[in-house]
């Protein structure tokens, strides 16, 4: 016997309300295409890269960016991520009025140890679709840093992986450039 059922789904605005009601209990949450999913702890050394992360872009990146650790970022009516590391264009209000979308962002960086599945199969192919023009994957089980760029409906049409020796840098903030050693500690 199959059986039909019928999700429930929720936009940005909905769940912000829900997120105001205190409904996630100091979860952590993201919507993914109006679904609440909840976010994989996170490890010692993932935290330690984004902190890694933080310092080498703060230090890096013009004033004309601003760089946003772990806040929300809105892709679409349906969808909210809070990405470890994003870089959006300055604006003199701190983005107070409203969370960045997709045509604010320049760069998101993941950091992966536990969830590389769902970066790499769900979320980047999201960014893409939104049109984040480039979004660097960090894999700290292989070691490796995997870029991706031209964002199109079906995803980056462009990835290259960065191994520890090599350095990247960014087509899309001006003037940032870091070795994946920097990166992965």
């Amino acid at each position: 016997m199959s059986i039909d059922l019928i999700k429930r789904t929720f936009t940005v605005e909905e769940y912000h309300r829900m997120g105001t009601s205190n409904i996630f209990d100091d979860e952590r949450v993201e919507l993914v295409e109006g679904e609440v999913v909840t976010m994989a702890p996170k490890g010692s050394r993932h935290s330690a890269c984004v902190t890694r992360l933080t310092q080498l872009l703060v230090s890096r990146v013009e004033e004309s960016f601003l760089v946003r650790v772990q806040e929300p970022l809105i892709l679409s009516e349906m969808t909210e991520f809070e990405p470890d590391v994003a870089t959006v264009r300055s604006r003199a209000d701190f983005y107070s009025g409203a969370h960045p979308s997709a045509k604010d962002t320049l760069l998101v960086i993941e950091v992966a140890e536990s969830s590389l599945t769902y970066d790499r199969e769900i979320k980047l192919p999201l960014y893409a679709r939104a049109g984040v023009p480039e979004a660097w994957l960090v894999d700290l089980k292989a070691q490796l840093v995997s870029v991706h760029s031209t964002p199109s409906a079906q995803g980056y049409e462009l990835v290259e992986e960065m191994h520890p020796g090599e350095g990247v840098e960014s087509a899309s903030v001006t003037h940032l450039r870091l070795k994946i050693d920097e990166i992965l500690g």
